[in-house]
Parts: structure tokens; C-alpha cells; sequence
């Protein structure tokens, strides 16, 4: 955990330099590869899940036909959507007006790199080995921050989107060390069709999961950068940076309820009151965030974005309220996606597209953009909360009776 604050913290000081150094224009191309990374480690993430839970309940000869599965699938898939990235850069370049292509080609180069590391941090999760996998995320964090400033400092004649996508695919090769012993690429033995059902079925279920965490993260800043110019677009994409510090703090939290509640379901012991603890810290930390967020909004974007951004100020607390709602109800998803519950999913991925379709129709200004967020995610909080309790309580009755 305070690894993870330290690396959110890392991320978010390089998201604020490069947002002082290259100004509200430029920083709307370089927001659009920091979403690319966000929007890839969602996808990724799937893999690190998967990695993460059968790390814990396969023991042995299977976990290394288990491991030998995943890595396959993971480097492919990361290979596909490497070159789909690259062989429609021109396209992307497009779409999102930025000022060149060269920075998703850059871009598509790196996934592959991206899942190895995924797969790498999943055996870690899933062992408890925390401080490997706090290493892994120190070392991408740190040289990130340090390369991309450098090459901003040293190459100030070349293109600014270029370099923070250099700066991103180096990072990327630091974030796989130190890498796990058991992530060897040429592994003998085969998962067995019962194993590999069940890991298939997880694998899809957890793969829908990050696609509607991509649609609600995400989807605001690139329909933002879609509708609106230049200036404004960076404007927002400060806005969804510091507003999102909730979600990153959410996600160590996170990051500790899977391997837990997994484990006691595999002993069959308890585990609704690890889920209530992990809701509880998020919502006391959210609601710290969103009350110095509505006390000083000026004063906060001032001090991490400088004078430049404070246009976007008044929005920041319904922001960071939308993301603050969001957080808590992802808890209750991950602790149901542990334990193989599909119905949380379905419901994220619903209210995730009824996200879009309503900044689609409702998009005249930023704060426009914001409340349907707002609206979105209450809906989303209210509904995983009706399910949560009504599975509790037909639980209490198979008890009873």
C-alpha cells in the first residue's frame, strides 16, 4: 500500500510536469497517450487477474502448465493489438487531432512488453510476494518520470507526443524486472481441457470486467478530445487527472482484496467483511478528496497544473465526486469478479455504455460532460448496492433454513 501511493504519486508528478512543461494545447496529445496506457492497462490487467487467481489455487504441475497457457496468450494478444495499433495509426492520428502518427506507432511497439509485464506482476499478486510487485511498479514509475523528462529537456526539437511515447516504451522494459522465476517462456506440459475451461471462463469474464473500466475511464477524455479543440480538451484532461487520484488510491486496495478474498473462499472461511473493510477505507479517502477538491479547487489545480488550468477549477469536485462513486462501487465488482459472479459485471458494463451514450447526447459544455458522469456512476453505486445486499440476505435464508 504505501508503495502504491508512492507510485500513484510518481505518476501523478509526471503527469503535472508534462502538463506545466507543454501547456494546455500540447498536453492534449500527450493526455492521449497517457489514456492509450491507461486504456492498455486495463486490458492487460486481465491477464494479471487471471495470473493472480490461479497463482493462488493451482499448485505445482498445473501451475506451470497453468503459466505456460498464460503467457502464450498473453504475448499474442499483446502482439495483435500492437500491430492493429500500428497499421492504423494514420486513422487514430484522425480521429483525435493530433499534431502526428509516429507516436502510435512508438506506442504499438510497447504492448507486447506490456503484457509480459502483466503476466510477471499477476504471479507476484497472487503469491503475496508484495515487494517484488511493488519493485516492478517502482521501476516503471521512476523511469518513466526520469527518461521522459530528460528527453523533453535534451530533444526540445522534436515532436513533444514523440518523446513521452519513447519515454513510455523504455519505462515499460524496467517495469518487467525483477522478473518472477516462473515466468519462462519454454515450459512442457498442457493445461487439461476441465482446467483450461475454467480458466477460458474467468479469462472472458474478467476481459468483459476491463472493457467497461476502460468505457468509464476513458471514454469522457476521448469523446472530449473528439468534440471539443485543442485548448479545451487539455483543460479536461487536468481535470481528469487530479480527479482521479480517488480511483488510483482505490485500486491498492484493490490490488490486496483479490488474492484475499480468493484465498479464505479456497479455505472456506468468511471473507464479506474483508470486502466491507476495503469499502470503507475507499469511501473515507473519497470523501476527504472530494471535500478539499469543493474547499479549494483553485488553490489544488493552481499548485499541480499551474495558473494556465484554473479555468477548469469549479468543475473539479463534481469530478472527483463522479470518480469518489465510481471507486466504491468497483470494489463490490472486483470482490464479485474473485469469486466468479457475473451479474456485478454485466451491470458495470451497462452503465458504462449508457456513460457514453449520454455525454454522446448531452456534450454542449464540460460541465455538461461532468454530470452525466455523476448521473452514471450513482445509478452504477445503487445498483452493485441492491445486489450486494439481496445476495447477502438470500444467503442468510439458505442458512436459516
Amino acid at each position: 500500500m504505501l508503495s502504491a501511493i508512492i507510485v500513484n504519486g510518481g505518476n501523478y508528478l509526471y503527469n503535472l510536469l508534462v502538463g506545466r512543461i507543454l501547456g494546455p494545447t500540447k498536453f492534449a496529445d500527450a493526455a492521449i497517450l497517457i489514456t492509450f496506457l491507461l486504456v492498455l492497462s486495463f486490458i492487460a490487467m486481465t491477464f494479471q487477474l487471471v495470473t493472480a487467481k490461479y497463482t493462488v489455487l493451482f499448485d505445482d504441475k498445473v501451475f506451470e502448465q497453468f503459466m505456460s497457457f498464460a503467457l502464450k496468450r498473453a504475448i499474442l494478444f499483446g502482439i495483435v493489438i500492437g500491430v492493429l495499433i500500428v497499421f492504423f495509426s494514420g486513422q487514430l492520428q484522425k480521429v483525435f487531432n493530433t499534431h502526428n502518427a509516429t507516436m502510435f506507432v512508438i506506442f504499438g511497439v510497447s504492448v507486447p512488453i506490456y503484457f509480459l509485464m502483466s503476466v510477471n506482476r499477476g504471479v507476484f499478486q497472487g503469491g503475496k510476494k508484495f515487494l517484488n510487485l511493488a519493485t516492478t511498479y517502482q521501476t516503471e514509475m521512476i523511469s518513466r518520470l526520469l527518461i521522459t523528462l530528460l528527453l523533453l529537456y535534451v530533444f526540445v526539437d522534436i515532436e513533444s507526443s514523440i518523446l513521452i511515447s519513447l519515454g513510455i516504451i523504455i519505462s515499460l522494459v524496467f517495469g518487467v524486472l525483477p522478473l518472477s522465476k516462473n515466468v519462462r517462456f519454454f515450459k512442457s506440459g498442457t493445461l487439461s481441457d476441465e482446467n483450461r475451461k475454467i480458466v477460458h471462463k474467468f479469462l472472458l469474464l474478467t476481459a468483459f470486467y476491463e472493457c467497461t473500466q476502460i468505457i468509464i475511464n476513458n471514454s469522457d477524455i476521448l469523446l472530449v478530445k473528439a468534440y471539443f479543440d485543442n485548448y479545451n480538451a487539455g483543460l479536461y484532461a487536468s481535470l481528469a487527472l487530479i480527479g482521479r487520484v480517488v480511483y488510483f488510491i482505490a485500486w491498492m486496495f484493490v490490488m490486496l482484496l483479490l488474492p484475499s478474498v480468493v484465498s479464505k473462499q479456497k479455505e472456506g472461511i468468511p471473507h464479506r467483511n474483508v470486502l466491507l473493510k476495503y469499502v470503507g477505507y475507499v469511501t473515507l479517502l473519497s470523501a476527504c478528496i472530494v471535500l478539499v477538491t469543493f474547499l479549494f479547487p483553485e488553490f489544488v489545480v493552481s499548485i499541480l497544473f499551474g495558473h494556465a488550468y484554473v479555468g477548469i477549477a469549479s468543475l473539479l469536485w463534481q469530478y472527483a465526486l463522479a470518480t469518489s462513486i465510481f471507486a466504491v462501487s468497483n470494489v463490490f465488482a472486483y470482490y464479485f469478479l474473485s469469486l466468479d459472479q457475473y451479474i456485478p459485471v454485466i451491470i458495470t458494463g451497462v452503465l458504462g455504455i449508457t456513460q457514453v451514450v449520454l455525454i454522446v447526447f448531452f456534450h454542449d459544455s464540460l460541465k455538461e460532460i461532468v454530470t452525466m458522469q455523476i448521473i452514471a456512476m450513482s445509478i452504477l453505486l445503487a445498483v452493485q448496492l441492491m445486489f450486494f445486499y439481496g445476495n447477502t440476505n438470500n444467503k442468510t435464508k439458505q442458512i436459516e433454513s
